[in-house]
C-alpha cells in the first residue's frame, strides 16, 4: 500500500500549513488541490509545495470540494499512490488518527475507510442535525446500515476502485462525499466504519452554502432513490447471500 494525504483547499491560508505539518508529522506525502483559491492562499500554497514530500495540483477555477477531491484522486493516481486519505484544509479533523485509519486500510485494502464523527460544541446545531436526513437517505440508498456517518470528510479511498466509481453525473460540491460512499457500496465496497473527534473550523472558514448545497444534496438522493431502484435486484441478492 502506497498512501498520499489529498487535501482539497479553497481559501483555507490560516489553517493549511498546520494541517501539513501535523500530515508530515506522520511521515506522510501531502497532494494540495488548489480549487482556485485568492492569490493570498495561492502565495501560501506555492510555499508548503517546496516543502519535500509535498505536491500541488492546481485547479484554474473553483469547482467544489467534490471536484477538488476527483482532481486529487486521478492526480494521485498518475503519481502512482494506491489510496488517498481525504481530509478537510481547515484543521477539523483529528489527524492524530492517521494511523489508525492507515492500519485499517491495511488490513482491508480494497474498503473504503471512513470516519464517524465525534463532535465537540464547536459544531453548529443546523449542520448536526441536518446531516442525520442525509445519514437516513443513504442508509435507503444502499439498501444497509454499512455508511455510519455518509458526510464525514476524513477518509481512506482504495484508488482503483473509486476512480472506477467516478460517474459523469457525480456531484461536485459538498454532494461528492455522500454520492461516492454509496456508489462505493453499489459497487461491492466494504465499509470500515471508525470514530473520529471533529472540531469546526479553526480559521473560521465554511464553504458549505446552507441553501444551494441542500438543494444539490436533495437532488441527489433523488438521483440515487432511481439508481438504488435500478439495482434493486442485486443490492437484494447480495443481502441474502451475505
Amino acid at each position: 500500500m502506497k498512501p498520499v494525504v489529498v487535501i482539497p483547499v479553497f481559501n483555507h491560508e490560516h489553517a493549511i500549513a498546520a494541517v501539513v505539518e501535523q500530515v508530515k508529522a506522520h511521515g506522510l506525502p501531502v497532494l494540495l488541490v488548489d480549487d482556485g483559491s485568492k492569490p493570498s492562499c495561492a502565495t501560501v500554497l506555492d510555499a508548503l509545495a517546496q516543502q519535500p514530500g509535498v505536491s500541488l495540483f492546481r485547479r484554474t477555477e473553483n469547482g467544489g470540494k467534490g471536484a477538488a477531491v476527483m482532481s486529487g484522486l486521478h492526480e494521485a493516481k498518475r503519481l502512482g499512490f494506491t489510496h488517498a486519505v481525504q481530509i478537510d484544509a481547515d484543521g477539523q479533523h483529528a489527524l492524530g488518527d492517521l494511523p489508525t485509519f492507515l492500519a485499517q486500510a491495511t488490513a482491508h485494502p480494497d474498503a473504503l475507510i471512513t470516519g464517524v464523527p465525534q463532535y465537540d460544541d464547536s459544531v453548529p446545531k443546523g449542520r448536526l442535525y441536518g446531516r442525520y436526513l442525509t445519514h437516513v437517505w443513504v442508509w435507503i440508498n444502499t439498501l444497509s446500515l454499512a455508511i455510519k456517518d455518509s458526510m464525514c470528510g476524513f477518509r481512506v479511498y482504495p484508488l482503483e476502485r473509486t476512480l472506477r466509481a467516478l460517474v459523469p453525473s457525480i456531484g461536485k460540491r459538498m454532494d461528492f462525499d455522500p454520492e461516492i460512499a454509496v456508489r462505493l457500496v453499489w459497487g461491492g465496497a466494504e465499509v470500515v466504519n471508525l470514530p473520529t473527534h471533529v472540531t469546526y473550523p479553526t480559521d473560521g472558514v465554511s464553504h458549505f452554502d446552507v441553501l444551494w448545497d441542500n438543494v444539490r444534496i436533495s437532488g441527489m438522493h433523488t438521483r440515487l432513490f432511481f439508481g438504488m431502484l435500478l439495482r434493486l435486484p442485486k443490492l437484494l441478492w447480495r443481502k441474502v447471500a451475505r
